[in-house]
């Protein structure tokens, strides 16, 4: 058996992850719009807001990098200053995808164990106002980046392709940013996640087993307790979106401190048979892997966008079966 070249694999993997995570995040984005789920103004918001950070890494970081990359590599997008702003533009939208994430996480959290303070923060509102407030820092944290570069080769007096200048490996403020970077994402986000869903573990089992107790002393018997059903799902849904995203990230999150402790610096001199290569190459795999996972989630814990999903099959085959017959 011949091993199949890894750079066939690349070439394979990024095409069929964009032609499914551009419908799905489209058809998910439509679907919310719409209101028909049955979810609140504050979770929706957030589901649209992550959907379209999901559509927009499919588009820049997985279309106009890697695809990009792969089959055009000398194309316009290789100018040196479009090539910056690619690199930029990836890291913001790469770091708003894994913030939001958060800040769904914490709105969860608030919501199931903070009674108190739900009542103020888990509005429509304040959602909004995380979501710009996010975003925004998340532009303005990765605009250093575009300055990180400098021409690889100038043909024609035309500057392709982009080399890290010698300045951010020498200079304490270039060192000190790109430490901080690396910390922001994905370090403090992988960390957070994980420790907002142990304590709201923590809380679910509490309230649960003194709900249960508080029954038994009033009813004599353990009935179904309907508060516990209506956030079932919701719970459900915060797990599904935060595990995964656990899951996907955590060889780069492991790849990342790897490269930290031990110094290395293989992402500009490695090849295709370096098996570090490989491992770093595999965790952006996974870690793109994730903005495209999180429609799915939605439509099989959300029956209604499972209906919604249905229906638009439905009229798109309808459709196409009458233009065929036309």
């Amino acid at each position: 058996m011949h091993e199949i070249p890894r750079g066939l694999v690349f070439a394979i993997y990024y095409p069929v992850l964009a032609a499914i995570g551009l419908p799905a995040n489209l058809a998910v984005i439509a679907i919310l719009f719409r209101r028909t789920c049955g979810l609140s103004r504050c979770i929706t918001y957030y589901l649209v807001s992550m959907a379209v950070t999901d559509l927009l890494v499919m588009v820049t970081a997985v279309i106009l990098n890697r695809i990009a990359g792969i089959y055009f590599p000398f194309s316009f997008l290789s100018i040196t200053p479009v090539c910056s702003f690619r690199a930029a533009l990836n890291m913001a939208v790469i770091d708003n995808s894994a913030w939001l994430t958060v800040a769904f996480t914490f709105d969860r959290f608030v919501a199931i164990s903070c009674q108190n303070l739900k009542v103020k923060y888990c509005t429509k509102k304040v959602a909004a106002w995380v979501i710009g407030v996010v975003s925004t820092l998340c532009c303005l944290k990765n605009i250093f980046i575009y300055f990180e570069f400098e021409p690889k080769y100038v043909m024609n007096n035309i500057p392709w392709l982009c080399s890290i200048k010698d300045i951010c490996y020498t200079s304490p403020a270039w060192a000190a940013y790109d430490w901080i970077r690396s910390i922001l994402n994905p370090c403090l986000p992988f960390i957070l996640i994980l420790l907002l869903n142990v304590l709201t573990v923590r809380c679910i089992l509490l309230a649960n087993r003194t709900r249960k107790r508080l029954q038994l002393q009033s009813n004599g018997t353990n009935q179904c307790d309907p508060e516990v059903e209506k956030r079932r799902k919701s719970i459900i849904l915060l797990f599904a979106i935060s595990g995964s995203f656990i899951l996907l990230y955590v060889l780069f999150f492991l790849n990342i401190l790897y490269v930290r402790t031990a110094n290395v610096t293989y992402s500009s001199g490695s090849t295709l048979r370096d098996s570090t290569f490989y491992l770093e190459q595999t965790g952006y795999m996974l870690q793109l892997l994730s903005s495209c996972v999180n429609p799915f989630i939605y439509a099989v814990i959300q029956s209604k966008i499972r209906d919604e999903l249905k229906n638009g099959v439905k009229f798109a085959l309808n459709l196409f079966i009458k233009i065929f017959e036309y």
